[in-house]
């Protein structure tokens, strides 16, 4: 006769579905009252279900630049993907080769992880700030003493071009693809770059030399035999990338510039808006992370399902 379950596996259950609750309830819940009718609140129960604060959302809520907010986080999210899966590749294939002081290079690229997010963003506001103080500081100096001085020659001329150009035409060095990215890099390449190492780590060089010894290049090795192999690891690669930018606000808080990212500009409506409109702009960004997932995903599958169809061409054609 068979024994029924322990106590403890219904204990362990409980505080299961509890931690479950717990972690999808918040997005459950925004995403259920981002429906809410014209006239509904802020919370339950729900007054009527339409898109309401959906239109509301697209038309500004008062606030023109959510759209602009919207891109400019999709832009940054892309190139900060990018670049994450092109270092953290080309440094996993650099470090299967030992080389002095690897170590010491391996834990200061990691380090910014147990750094307070708003430790690295000041730091780095600082160093853009430092920067443009040079630059400025710079142009001051070329025009005080290269314009108008007495028997100019063309060099002194041209030195204070340079320094008028810069007192006219530079403002900051700080926007969202300098100090910006740099912020957001300090936060997705740790990840990357230990998806990477774990992956280069367990890889069989015997693939590449079976490669190489029949005639593929450097360059086919890497193209049809090592790349469609690691491509499952860049699909996470990718996704930590974006994700981890598309709603960072600490790292951004200081580094932006000027314009706002998607996230700040969130946090921002969090103190002036009262309606479910808010609730819409959370769902719209948590939609944009799963369409990310599902087009990484469909991606994933449809490399797989070529390269079992057509197989390798490793050693044909040329480089």
């Amino acid at each position: 006769m068979a024994e029924g379950r322990s106590r403890a596996f219904y204990v362990l259950s409980a505080v299961f579905a509890l931690y479950v609750l717990f972690l999808y309830g918040p997005t459950i819940t925004i995403l259920v009252l981002s429906f809410q009718g014209p006239n509904g609140g802020m919370t339950f129960p729900m007054n009527g279900v339409s898109l309401h604060w959906f239109h509301n959302l697209w038309a500004g809520i008062g606030v023109p630049n959510v759209v602009d907010a919207l891109i400019n986080s999709l832009k940054l999210g892309l190139v900060v993907t990018l670049v994450t899966v092109v270092i953290s590749v080309m440094a996993g294939y650099a470090f299967r080769q030992k080389f002095k002081g690897s170590n010491i290079l391996f834990f200061t690229a990691i380090a910014s992880l147990i750094l307070p997010s708003i430790v690295v963003s000041l730091g780095i506001a600082l160093e853009f700030q430092l920067f443009n103080q040079t630059i400025t500081g710079l142009g001051d100096r070329l025009v005080e003493n290269y314009v108008d001085i007495p028997d100019p020659t063309m060099w002194t001329n041209f030195l204070g071009n340079i320094g008028i150009l810069i007192q006219d035409n530079f403002q900051t060095l700080m926007g969202l693809f300098t100090s910006g990215l740099g912020a957001h890099l300090t936060w997705t390449l740790p990840f990357g770059l230990l998806i990477m190492f774990a992956v280069f780590n367990r890889f069989n060089p015997a693939y590449e030399e079976a490669a190489r010894d029949l005639g593929a290049s450097s360059w086919q090795t890497f193209r049809y035999v090592v790349l469609p192999m690691i491509a499952p690891s860049l699909v996470g690669v990718a996704l930590f990338g974006f994700t981890l930018s598309w709603d960072e606000i600490a790292r951004s808080s200081q580094t932006v510039g000027s314009v706002n990212t998607l996230p700040l500009t969130l946090r921002g409506l969090t103190t002036t808006v009262t309606t479910p409109v808010i609730y819409a702009l959370g769902t719209v960004t948590t939609a944009v992370s799963f369409a990310v997932i599902g087009l990484a995903i469909l991606a994933m599958l449809i490399a797989q399902h070529r390269r079992k169809r057509h197989g390798s061409d490793a050693g044909k054609g040329t480089t």
